[in-house]
């Protein structure tokens, strides 16, 4: 049965990201670690990574759940380097792959070659954005790195289909391949501008949150299925609509977005766990494919493959990063000058991931058996290599650079300035509103209004206060603790009522929500 083996990867994956949190290692590292080794021992199901399945269902959410959490604007003003990177790199690192490869291995045509290049050029927007979160970069390079996976697929994946027409005999050209890219670049993106203002409407116009739930899962999937029946790029696609709706998701009510959250947040950890599990699973299957090329010789190949992958970065992106700004008055005045530090971490976090991988098993069987077997071993090698290297290497590079820390005074302070701002105008409407007789309320509950203003006023404020002497605690994690043991009380006097039948369940349900949604507005005042 195909079940069993499904809810096995599932859970385990599952298992092994969890297990991940409590350990220095990099979740990704550890599930790609375990995979290798369970793939060896008996009884394993063979799990095959199928091409028209990653790219059509694990990609579109994944890439979805990204961009939505992704800054517009942050985007929209590092849009010179992430298109630097996303269009300029990737085609770079294709022909200089593609040729290191092609010189290298004796045999291996030129389009062959460049099947290669064009597979392992882009960096995966889930490892990046896996590696992202945990070493904490700072915002700049994070938004470069995350705008750059977000969109180097399509460039990829576009080259990669001109340069397999070439070695297959297809009769792709190079302009041709020009033009394709253009027309999926502009037909994804165009796709994306026409689905994302109706999905909007029909997310705010929506009045059960969990239709609005339900038609968040599903949107970046029709996004990716209408660009690809166009002919367009569905990763663009769902891209845009992604940005356009992270953009204007305080439009929604609090309900859907407290559901969708939980919902993304979930989804996004199945699905990272599961694909990086699947690459180590995977390594039985590629080297049984092996064939003519196994051996000592495909271990030398690997490793020349993988050190021109890392060093090409290097050589891409710092002209890039500097080059545009001795060139160009306009961007010096416009832009932040960048730091040889901030060039190195870009170079270094450039893991591959499933992507490369998913791309190099949809090769077709009109390619001859050789190149084709070779090409998914290099590729394997490469993602592995890199994950394992640059993805062990990039904490302890990151702090022995010592980048600048977040200056957590200023954001507070800017955090209760806002605050302050909102609270105002909260108070200037509550007294307009007051003052209507149809509005009218008792003293108390009037003043409870005014309470919550103030506590969530005053919250962000109390950050700046000393720490407790006796505890050691700072007044936002008191206000937290002392929240949650009241909490708890009242729970627990919920739970014992129900449990002597003075209220049934139904009612329990209700109280606790309640109560968890106190939880949850304490937790976000205080943190």
């Amino acid at each position: 049965m195909v079940v069993m083996p499904l809810l096995l990867l599932v859970a385990g994956s599952a298992a092994v990201a969890a297990a991940a949190r409590r350990t220095p290692a990099p979740a990704p590292l550890l599930l790609v670690a375990v995979g290798l080794a369970v793939s060896y021992v008996p009884g394993v199901p063979s799990y095959t990574l199928d091409p028209h399945v990653v790219l059509p269902l694990l990609l579109p959410p994944l890439l979805y759940t990204s961009a939505t959490d992704s800054s517009y604007l942050d985007l929209r003003a590092q849009l010179r380097p992430v298109a630097l990177l996303s269009v300029g790199y990737v085609l770079f690192a294709t022909f200089v792959v593609g040729w290191a490869a092609y010189v290298i291995v004796p045999g291996l045509s030129l389009p062959a070659a460049l099947v290669l290049g064009a597979v392992v050029a882009p960096p995966d927007a889930v490892a990046a954005t896996a590696v992202a979160r945990r070493v904490g970069l700072p915002s700049r390079i994070t938004t470069i790195l995350q705008g750059e996976s977000l969109l180097n697929d399509a460039t990829a994946i576009t080259a990669y289909k001109v340069a397999l027409g070439a070695a297959t005999g297809e009769g792709a050209t190079w302009a041709g391949g020009i033009g394709e890219f253009l027309l999926a670049a502009v037909g994804g993106v165009g796709v994306g501008l026409v689905l994302m203002a109706p999905l909007h409407w029909l997310r705010t116009h929506l009045t059960e949150p969990l239709l609005q739930n339900t038609l968040s899962l599903l949107i970046p999937f029709v996004a990716y299925g209408v660009a690809e029946q166009a002919h367009a790029s569905g990763v663009l696609a769902v891209v845009v609509v992604a940005l356009y709706l992270g953009h204007r998701a305080w439009e929604v009510d609090f309900a859907t977005r407290l559901q969708e959250e939980a919902v993304w947040k979930m989804v996004a950890f199945v699905l990272e766990s599961a694909v990086f599990a699947l690459i180590g699973l995977q390594l039985p299957i590629v080297l049984k494919r092996l064939g003519e090329y196994e051996g000592g010789s495909a271990a030398w190949y690997a490793v020349a493959v993988f050190l021109v992958v890392v060093v090409a970065r290097f050589v891409w992106v710092y002209p890039a990063t500097f080059v545009p700004r001795l060139l160009s008055a306009r961007i010096r005045e416009r832009e932040d000058n960048p730091t040889w530090r901030g060039a190195m971490v870009t170079s270094w976090a450039g893991m591959r991931g499933v992507v490369s991988l998913a791309i190099a098993f949809a090769i077709p069987s009109s390619m001859p058996d050789g190149p084709r077997n070779l090409i998914i071993f290099l590729t394997f090698t490469t993602v592995i290599g890199t994950l394992v290297v640059q993805g062990v290497t990039l904490p302890p590079l990151i702090r022995m650079l010592k980048f600048p820390g977040r200056n957590q005074q200023a954001e507070t302070l800017a955090e209760a300035n806002a605050q302050a701002q909102a609270s105002r105008a909260a108070e200037t409407r509550l007294d307009e509103l007051l003052s209507d007789e149809r509005n009218a309320l008792p003293p108390p509950l009037a003043d409870r209004l005014r309470m919550v203003l103030e506590r969530r006023r005053n919250a962000v404020w109390e950050r700046l206060g000393q720490v407790n002497p006796v505890t050691g605690e700072s007044v936002d994690d008191t206000y937290r603790r002392l929240s949650r043991e009241m909490i708890s009380a009242e729970r627990e006097v919920f739970v014992r009522l129900r449990d002597h039948r003075y209220i049934d369940d139904e009612m329990l349900r209700a109280l606790l929500r309640r109560l968890d949604l106190e939880e949850a507005a304490a937790f976000r005042e205080a943190g």
